[in-house]
C-alpha cells in the first residue's frame, strides 16, 4: 500500500469521513492510547500565519505521544535563499514522519505529496483546500444534530474562503441543501457550484441574510477580507449588511448553530459568544481530537 495522504476532503467517501469522525467522538471521550505515536516526529510546515490549525496539530501529535518539529517561519528556512518547495519537502521527509503544510498556493500540498517519502496532511493551500477544518466542522455539527439532510448558510467570502470550499465539498455527500450569502464578487466559484450542483445538491442563493435565518439548522460565518475591497467604505458596508447579532438570531430555529472556522474580526457581535447558538469556541477546541485521527489513521 502507498503513502496515505490526506490532501482534500474529496479524497473520502461519506463512510471514510463517517469513521474519522466515530474516531474523533472516541478520542474526545478519552479512549485512546497517549503512546500511540510514541518516537513519532510530525514535521509542522506553514508558510501562512496560523494559531489553530498550527497548535491543534501539535497539541494532537503531543497527546498521542509523539513530537513536532517547524522551520518557525519562511524567513528561517532554506526556501527564503530559493529552495524549491520539492526540494524542502524531499529533505523534511527524511527528517519526520509525516508532515502537515499549509502554504499560500493553492495546489501546493498535492505537490508536497508528489515528492514526500511519508505521508502529508494539508492544512490550507490558498483558496484551495483545508481538509482537517471541513472533517472538524462536520464532527461540531454532529454533536448538536445529525448532518444528513441539514440546511446550512454559508455567510461571507465564499470566493477565496477555502473552509467554505472543503465543507459544501464534504456536505454534498449527505444531502445538505445549501444556502449562500455574500457580496458582489465573492460569490461562490460558478466552477464548484456546478460540480456541486452534479452531485445533486440544491443550493439557493439569497441577496439578505435576514432570509435565511429562519429556514437553516446550521450558519457558517466566514471572515471578508478587507483587502479584497477597494476602500474601507466599501469593506464596511459589506460587513456590516452580514454581521450576525443576537437580535438577528431571535427569528432562528431554536436548535440552530453558528460556526465559524475563526479568526473573526467583525463579522459576529461577541454578545453572541454567550448565546446557545454559539459552537465556533467549541469548534475550535474539536480540532485537537479530530486531528488526533488524522494523525492516527496516516502515521498507524
Amino acid at each position: 500500500m502507498g503513502t496515505q495522504h490526506i490532501i482534500s476532503i474529496g479524497d473520502f467517501d461519506r463512510d471514510g469521513i463517517d469513521r474519522l469522525l466515530d474516531h474523533a467522538g472516541q478520542i474526545d471521550k478519552k479512549k485512546f492510547d497517549p503512546d500511540a505515536l510514541a518516537g513519532k516526529i510530525l514535521a509542522v510546515l506553514f508558510f501562512e500565519p496560523s494559531t489553530r490549525t498550527r497548535m491543534s496539530f501539535e497539541s494532537a501529535i503531543a497527546r498521542l505521544g509523539g513530537t513536532s518539529i517547524s522551520v518557525g517561519s519562511v524567513d528561517a528556512c532554506s526556501m527564503a535563499k530559493g529552495e524549491t518547495l520539492a526540494d524542502t519537502i524531499r529533505v523534511v521527509s527524511g527528517y519526520a514522519d509525516a508532515i502537515v503544510i499549509r502554504h499560500p498556493k493553492e495546489g501546493a500540498a498535492r505537490l508536497a505529496a508528489e515528492f514526500s517519502t511519508v505521508p502529508v496532511i494539508n492544512a490550507g493551500d490558498g483558496a484551495g483546500q483545508h481538509p482537517s477544518q471541513t472533517l472538524l466542522d462536520l464532527y461540531t455539527i454532529r454533536q448538536s444534530m445529525p448532518i444528513d439532510g441539514i440546511d446550512i448558510a454559508l455567510v461571507g467570502d465564499l470566493r477565496y474562503g477555502r473552509t467554505a470550499h472543503s465543507l459544501a465539498s464534504a456536505l454534498s455527500l449527505y444531502n445538505a441543501r445549501l444556502h449562500t450569502v455574500s457580496p458582489n464578487g465573492l460569490e461562490l466559484p460558478q466552477t464548484l457550484a456546478a460540480k456541486l450542483r452534479d452531485r445533486g445538491m440544491e443550493i439557493i442563493e439569497h441577496d439578505d441574510i435576514r432570509e435565511v435565518i429562519p429556514d437553516v439548522d446550521v450558519l457558517y460565518v466566514t471572515r471578508i477580507q478587507r483587502e479584497r475591497f477597494p476602500d474601507s467604505a466599501s469593506y464596511f458596508n459589506v460587513s456590516s449588511s452580514n454581521r450576525i447579532t443576537p437580535e438577528l438570531l431571535e427569528g432562528a430555529r431554536k436548535h440552530l448553530i453558528v460556526l465559524h472556522p475563526l479568526p473573526r474580526v467583525d463579522e459576529i457581535d461577541p454578545r453572541v459568544d454567550n448565546s446557545p447558538h454559539a459552537k465556533y469556541f467549541e469548534q475550535s477546541r474539536n480540532g485537537v481530537p479530530m486531528r488526533m485521527a488524522m494523525l492516527l489513521q496516516v502515521l498507524q
